[in-house]
């Protein structure tokens, strides 16, 4: 008498800390799945956890001769919303079940860590298989995050400052008490910027990319007060690329035009330093910021 085959799972090793072979395991993984697929595959987050740690859990799925095939972040952190997830498998991989087992391997991390059971999870780029793995799988789409591009050698718009604001650029040490306030009002109703903590800042100040000189203050002149920023990035490439980081304001200094002023001023600055071209995330359902960048 004989019953159908039922194959084993393939496995998963699940661990809460990498070892620095591993790191760079991940990273070239995820720079090969990168190329292949036109849109990086980890967000800024991960590749922060993975150098500097954090609550949650890394797994691996490894072919026959012990070479990294795919690669799942879940992180743990959000104790407001739970965990979120990211998963990515080399392009010579694919369609050998290695995504799903990644993502059902994810799911049992969740179910584990939160009572709910909930899990979100990040696609980059819109990859068909992507999708379509996340709908059988009991997944719906709840945000949608859009890159947006422009060149700076077009001529911009005049937007000036407010005559009661001047600008002048981060400090770190003075400002991150001020700009940490500043940010968490700015954003108090996004799940991840406004929830930004001294740790959060300190980690991208860190970073080899961090230049104060691309970090711009909008200061009210008579009182010093924070009023809103612009943080601007540049990512090496070739030709390298600048990045509208990140541009808040206060709520009570809204309808001045000060978000115009402050995301022009990074634009030039960003084309002083001699880039040609910009890009920029947004929410699709940030109808304000979609209208101001378009």
């Amino acid at each position: 008498m004989t019953g159908a085959f039922t194959p084993d799972p393939i496995p998963v090793d699940r661990t809460d800390r990498l070892t620095a072979a591993e790191t760079a395991e991940i990273v070239a993984l995820a720079q090969a799945a990168g190329a292949a697929d036109g849109a990086d595959p980890l967000s800024e987050a991960v590749l922060l956890r993975l150098r500097h740690g954090g609550a949650g859990a890394h797994l691996l799925i490894r072919d026959r001769d012990d070479t990294l095939a795919g690669y799942a972040h879940v992180d743990l952190e959000d104790a407001v919303d739970g965990p979120w997830a990211e998963v990515v498998v080399h392009p010579a991989h694919r369609r050998k079940g290695l995504g799903r087992r990644l993502v059902e391997e994810a799911l049992a991390v969740a179910r584990e860590a939160d009572p709910r059971g909930r899990l979100r999870m990040w696609a980059h780029g819109d990859h068909p298989s992507a999708g379509a793995l996340a709908v059988d799988l009991g997944f719906a789409r709840s945000r949608v995050l859009l890159q947006l591009r422009r060149p700076l050698t077009q001529p911009m718009p005049e937007r000036p400052l407010p005559e009661h604001v001047h600008l002048r650029t981060f400090e770190p040490g003075r400002d991150d008490a001020a700009w940490l306030d500043l940010n968490a009002r700015a954003f108090a109703s996004h799940p991840e910027q406004g929830r930004w903590t001294e740790r959060d800042l300190r980690l991208r100040m860190e970073e080899p990319w961090f230049d104060p000189a691309g970090f711009l203050l909008a200061v009210e002149r008579a009182t010093g007060r924070l009023l809103g920023f612009h943080w601007t990035k540049v990512h090496d490439g070739t030709p390298p690329i600048g990045e509208v980081y990140v541009v808040g304001v206060d709520p009570d200094a809204h309808g001045q035009g000060l978000g115009a002023a402050l995301a022009v001023a990074g634009l030039r600055y960003l084309r002083e330093r001699g880039l040609d071209r910009v890009m920029l995330y947004v929410e699709e359902s940030n109808v304000a910021a979609l209208t101001l960048y378009r």
